[in-house]
């Protein structure tokens, strides 16, 4: 279980979409699952601590979007707050992995097993000629490294601002390059992830290529639409009136900014069933309302954003979330089967989110 779950958080950390990672590990988890006879329910519980929580938004760096979104709205970029981030996804893991052993003994005790009549088994893994490990990791461990180092010079180089007139094109507004800096950087450093790759697997990528590329446009429109109707379910929920009270209740009743974003945009986050979408809902609307909040009371924006960021990876999980209902999908199992543990990593997400806030209030740690 804690092999899936690091690699679930490599390949999330190394800038693979966590709905891509669930159909890369799930062959992966099902053939340790079943050597070592855990019951498979547990599958999507384990994929979604590794993939959906600590480096999706807590880990400084990541470039998955809910890391990102935060730069837009604080000046920030994917870097903000590094030591709160370590310590709530160092909580999350630890907590996560206790949990899911907790889970794993009490179904030995009761003399559960793998099971058997189960749908969308994988195929056989074959470990022929297979690429060595540094090989095998060289691709992700150069998306964090250009990440961060595109994160510096392409402000240094671009200053705060861009204007088109500079180049003789008129008519266009000038861009500010901070707010889309972290946004550039990921892309890049992705592309030089994708080029590493096709360098150094060439002739493994070839080999059933269109196959391959068939099974990728599939799951990509799979997770696509899934993440598409969240959104779109979330816009109509936040035109509702009662969109409005709750936002507007949620902001008279809690004072302190940090409570309060992370209160909201969970909250949000749950009734969207996305963690972008309610993220960018509740910033568009509620952003310059903490800013204020923070600047009065001396709260560095890198903390607003990286308590934004990971409050946004906490309720989202709810049954409607796209990507929980992908996961099962995968994996051929229902939300009766496996839900609760999915579930349960979210509330030990947003445990961590209030555990980082009391962690800068009491230390002043960033």
């Amino acid at each position: 279980m804690l092999a899936i779950v690091l690699v679930g958080a490599l390949l999330t950390y190394g800038g693979v979409s966590l709905f891509v990672v669930a159909f890369a590990l799930y062959p992966f988890a099902s053939e340790l699952f079943k050597k070592t006879n855990i019951p498979k329910r547990l599958i999507p519980g384990t994929i979604a601590l590794g993939a959906f929580t600590f480096t999706m938004d807590a880990l400084p760096g990541s470039p998955q979007i809910q890391n990102i979104i935060p730069t837009t709205f604080f000046n920030t970029n994917t870097w903000a707050a590094p030591w709160l981030g370590l310590i709530g996804g160092i909580f999350v893991l630890s907590v996560g992995m206790l949990y899911l052993e907790w889970r794993r003994k009490s179904a030995k005790l009761a003399g559960e097993g793998y099971g058997t009549g189960h749908i969308n088994e994988p195929e056989e893994i074959s470990s022929d000629k297979l690429p060595n490990a540094f090989t095998a990791v060289l691709p992700l461990i150069l998306v964090g490294i250009c990440n961060r180092i595109f994160t510096e010079l392409i402000i240094r180089n671009y200053g705060k601002s861009f204007d088109f007139s500079a180049i003789g094109i008129t008519g266009v507004s000038p861009i500010e390059i901070p707010k889309l800096a972290a946004i550039w950087a990921v892309e890049a450093a992705l592309l030089i992830g994708i080029i590493t790759v096709l360098i150094l697997a060439y002739n493994r990528i070839k080999v059933n290529f269109n196959a391959r590329i068939n099974l990728s446009i599939g799951g990509a429109l799979l997770a696509t639409l899934n993440t598409a109707s969240e959104y779109g379910f979330g816009g109509v929920i936040a035109a509702l009136p009662g969109f409005k009270a709750l936002n507007d209740g949620l902001a008279s009743t809690i004072s302190d900014p940090l409570v309060n974003e992370a209160v909201t945009i969970t909250t949000l986050a749950g009734i969207t069933g996305s963690a972008s979408g309610g993220m960018s809902i509740a910033l568009v609307s509620m952003s310059e309302t903490y800013i204020a909040a923070a600047t009065k009371l001396g709260i560095p924006m890198e903390v607003l954003h990286r308590v934004a960021s990971m409050a946004s990876g906490g309720m989202d999980t709810l049954p409607h979330n796209g990507a929980v209902i992908t996961l099962l999908a995968i994996t051929g199992l229902s939300h009766r089967q496996s839900y609760m543990d999915i579930f349960s990593m979210t509330i030990i997400k947003t445990l961590a989110v209030f555990l980082i806030i009391a962690v800068y209030y009491l230390t002043g740690i960033v």
